[in-house]
């Protein structure tokens, strides 16, 4: 795996570990222990993945993001913060994070989600079923003229409902699909990701079939 990381973290100890456990697994580390510099890294475009501190000198996290994605950048971000911070995060992901680490972390963990957040294969992959179109590559999905930026969980959420248009999918269906993009899925982190989404669209592009999950309608 060919993967670039950007490492912004102001933490020595952290960020030290961090380089050496990542280039042992054959990634290439660009540390930057300051804000400021951290952004100007990021807008370079030539990273696979950005680990961001939210907590940082010059800049913080959450307005490296914020910049990142308002310039149309969509490279998978992970929040990583202190368990203290715990809040921030969900403000980050609402930004466009597309995953957090909550320190202390294993690295191990770290490294697969890494392989997962890149384990896109189709380039230019499409799925579609008549009325929602969604670009695996680009993380963009069009519902009805519309489109928005989704998050890796959004993402994996849409790609389980228009691999089966027209099927209707339990919360159980779902989750085991969400596994192996969140290693732990909350109880009710279906009903958050639905809510997220119809917001960003509208409360028609999932369905609710009351006592058996959810469905996209299929379309000719």
């Amino acid at each position: 795996m060919n993967t670039t990381v950007l490492l912004v973290e102001d933490d020595p100890m952290i960020g030290q570990s961090l380089v050496r456990a990542l280039n042992d697994a054959g990634m290439r580390v660009d540390w930057k222990q300051d804000g400021s510099e951290g952004e100007k890294a990021a807008e370079s475009g030539s990273y696979s993945v950005v680990l961001l501190d939210l907590g940082l000198p010059g800049k913080s996290g959450l307005e490296i993001l914020k910049e990142m994605r308002a310039s149309g950048d969509r490279t998978p971000t992970f929040i990583i913060t202190a368990r203290e911070k715990i809040d921030d995060v969900e403000q980050g992901l609402d930004m466009g994070g597309d995953d957090y680490l909550v320190k202390p972390f294993s690295i191990n963990e770290l490294l697969a989600r890494i392989r997962r957040i890149s384990r896109w294969d189709g380039g230019n992959a499409m799925l579609s079923n008549g009325e929602i179109t969604l670009d695996l590559a680009s993380y963009k999905a069009t519902y009805r003229g519309t489109t928005q930026l989704l998050s890796v969980r959004e993402l994996a959420l849409m790609n389980a409902f228009l691999k089966q248009p027209g099927m209707i999918l339990s919360r159980s269906q779902l989750e085991k699909h969400l596994y192996g993009w969140i290693d732990e899925v909350d109880s009710n982190v279906i009903e958050v990701l639905i809510h997220g989404l119809r917001k960003k669209f509208d409360s028609e592009i999932i369905r609710n079939v009351r006592g058996i999950g959810w469905m996209v309608v299929k379309h000719a």
